[in-house]
């Protein structure tokens, strides 16, 4: 598989393929089961965890109010404390940010943290298209990089593969990245870890650059925060001389008080742990403590546009746990590639189309990889309403409707295989418009419900042939309300 999103069919098309992988299916069958049983014992533990919730969806939301107001008072505080501020509205102008800001350096070699932000823009590469080699240091993304690979989970990006694929990856390819591989490595988790550990230690000890993102940055100080389990983190935060950060200008939060909310809803719903085993803080610069240089380049990339919708803004409230992917029925069989996307999931099915528009088929297609089943949203930490955004956006691609896309106005052309859809639709809004029509049409379904097929003709076949055609009543509801209540059903309830 390439290393790009680029180019990926619609959610139907590579989930259908997905599907197919036996393999794949038992791998992600496995690990979100495993996840999602921890994170309900670990979220169980706290008493107020609703409240914890609904808190976190407020800070979230007064934060996005007002996002002109904190991102300057980042900046200011940044500034003050020995950074620079970058701002990039899309990412081309990211990338071609922090490819000056490496080639400044003379450095040919970067680390990176796990990061997002950089996966979303294709940071690693527009690097490598200038000469620069970027060496992912999570163990997951490792994985990735070292097979050639894409991510598949927002906090496991490897979830798809096990251990011995790992271990025949190590061995095949360790050795072109750097060190190589242990002679007679096994799939044991142990040996695994410490061979990605011998791999990395040099990495580290070497780079002069790193490249990160951050979980969250704290206006009121400049502070950018960073959270993970391993430890790799750490070490591209705090060796290098140089630090550049790109993060998401929807990362931002008020004050360390709201800070306090964040952590502790994100790792019991991210890793089912009470507190990150590493939680690094970092604020500009300090001399002779962490690198001497510290660049944090803001992005865009789509978010305005984002926040300019009422009703999918809700979308940036996402903190990055991946809960909504271990609990979605749809993500567990066909996996994290078929979203084409950094962002899988029922979070990247309402996320990617808002950050790219959906215009393309893909991006169209997303708002439909989905059973609709409210599982997602009952897992949210910050109770992002995702069913609600996707019929949202599903209404959107259907009608075809104009969006504002880069500050110009655009109209969506419905994806290929709507067409049927929407005039259905028309038709539905007809009759419901014409209540005589309505019911009459009520009473003849009911009246030759005998003679109604089970299998839809033409188009509908692909619909019906999963699924049975519901059984028409043997009357309409203005009938039964008729006969039973002795009164006509429009003075009891009008056409409803």
């Amino acid at each position: 598989m390439s290393g790009t999103y680029l180019g990926m069919p619609a959610f139907p098309r590579a989930a259908a393929a997905a599907t197919r992988d036996t393999r794949l299916r038992a791998n992600l069958t496995h690990a979100t089961h495993t996840i999602r049983d921890k994170r309900a014992a670990a979220v169980a533990e706290l008493d107020d965890w609703a409240q914890l919730r609904a808190a976190g969806a407020a800070v979230k939301d007064r934060t996005l109010r007002h996002l002109d107001h904190y991102l300057e008072q980042l900046e200011a505080a940044v500034t003050a404390a020995g950074g620079q501020v970058h701002w990039a509205a899309d990412a081309d102008e990211a990338n071609a940010l922090v490819t000056r800001l490496v080639r400044e350096t003379g450095e040919h070699e970067v680390v990176k943290v796990k990061s997002m932000a950089t996966q979303e823009i294709g940071l690693n590469e527009a690097l490598a298209e200038a000469g620069i080699r970027a060496y992912e240091t999570d163990l997951a993304e490792l994985i990735v990089q070292l097979g050639g690979d894409l991510p598949s989970h927002i906090l496991v990006p490897a979830i798809h593969r096990n251990r011995s694929e790992i271990r025949d990856i190590f061995r095949r390819e360790m050795a072109d990245w750097g060190r190589p591989a242990p002679e007679g490595l096994s799939d044991s988790p142990a040996e695994l870890a410490e061979a990605a550990r011998l791999h990395l230690r040099e990495k580290f000890l070497s780079a002069k650059v790193a490249v990160s993102g951050a979980n969250f940055m704290v206006a009121e100080t400049g502070t950018l925060v960073v959270v993970e389990s391993e430890g790799n983190g750490r070490m591209c935060l705090t060796l290098p001389e140089t630090l550049i950060s790109v993060v998401g200008i929807e990362k931002v939060v008020p004050s360390w008080r709201d800070l306090e909310v964040f952590l502790q809803l994100l790792p019991r719903s991210s890793t089912a742990e009470r507190m990150n085993p590493y939680t690094s803080t970092w604020t500009g610069t300090t001399e002779g403590d962490g690198p001497r240089t510290f660049h944090l380049v803001l992005l865009d990339n789509g978010r305005t546009d984002t926040l300019a919708d009422t009703v999918g803004r809700q979308a940036l409230r996402c903190i990055r746990c991946s809960a909504c992917l271990n609990v979605c029925p749809v993500y567990e069989r066909a996996g994290g590639h078929a979203y084409g996307s950094p962002y899988p999931g029922p979070i990247g099915a309402i996320l990617t189309p808002q950050l790219r528009g959906i215009e393309g088929s893909l991006e169209a297609s997303l708002p439909y990889a989905s059973s609709l089943c409210g599982a997602c949203y009952e897992v949210c930490p910050v109770a992002i309403d995702i069913p609600e955004v996707l019929v949202h956006l599903r209404e959107r691609v259907v009608q075809g409707g104009p969006v504002t896309r880069g500050g110009s106005r655009v109209v969506l052309k419905p994806a290929r295989g709507h067409a049927a859809e929407r005039a259905a639709m028309r038709a539905a809004t007809w009759a419901f418009d014409h209540p005589g029509a309505l019911r009459a049409g009520e009473r003849l379904a009911a009246r030759t419900r005998r003679l109604h097929p089970r299998r839809l003709p033409g188009p509908g076949r692909a619909w019906s042939r999963t699924r049975d055609l519901p059984a028409v009543p043997a009357e309409s509801f203005r009938d039964w309300w008729r006969r039973t209540r002795g009164e006509p059903s429009e003075q009891a309830g009008g056409e409803a």
